[in-house]
């Protein structure tokens, strides 16, 4: 486990435990493969495989995905 901040950018990863989410954004599933992208302030720019975008926070612990196909 690592927390998403330290994740290196564009790096496929799976959430461990979903933590806070922004007003109105929609919430991670436990376990769900996300594209990170990047941090931007507290939340993060990350991306679901269907391509829609979430904001994880940047504390948020995940596992790095070893099946980086995809983005």
């Amino acid at each position: 486990m690592v927390e998403l901040h330290k994740v290196p950018r564009g790096t496929w990863i799976r959430v461990i435990d979903p933590d806070v989410v922004p007003p109105a954004a929609p919430n991670p599933e436990k376990g769900e493969r996300i594209f990170f992208d990047h941090i931007d302030g507290m939340y993060s720019f990350c991306k679901r495989e269907d391509g829609t975008i979430i904001h994880l926070v940047a504390w948020q612990e995940v596992e790095i995905d070893t099946e980086q196909e995809g983005e």
